[in-house]
């Protein structure tokens, strides 16, 4: 399984969603999440049907994370026009990793 990192560090273990297929399907049907799951390509997501609250990080084409949200469960976000992939994670997660605005993500494995 890959793994999500930043600077050389390990944040989690990450799965990639990248047919259609996954990534529609993406969280739902989880009671939660120890990693994080990225799906591309991505500009927008939502949390109708899945069972916890989500950290959301939008990354543009190189994977720079560009903004950053939390989502309460039945909620849909607006598309971010620079963002071409996403980074979910259960909330909580971000501020544990300390994830900020200008990170560079880079996948490994």
């Amino acid at each position: 399984m890959p793994w999500l990192l930043r600077d050389g560090e390990v944040l989690a273990t990450l799965e990639v969603a990248e047919s259609f297929a996954s990534r529609a399907r993406g969280l739902l049907g989880r009671d939660g999440m120890d990693g994080a799951l990225l799906l591309r390509p991505a500009r927008s997501v939502h949390t109708i049907g899945m069972r916890f609250p989500i950290d959301v990080a939008f990354c543009d084409a190189d994977l720079v994370v560009i903004t950053t949200v939390y989502l309460e469960r039945q909620r849909v976000c607006l598309p971010r026009v620079r963002a071409r992939s996403v980074v979910e994670a259960e909330a909580g997660a971000f501020e544990r990793w300390n994830l900020r605005v200008g990170d560079q993500l880079e996948i490994k494995g």
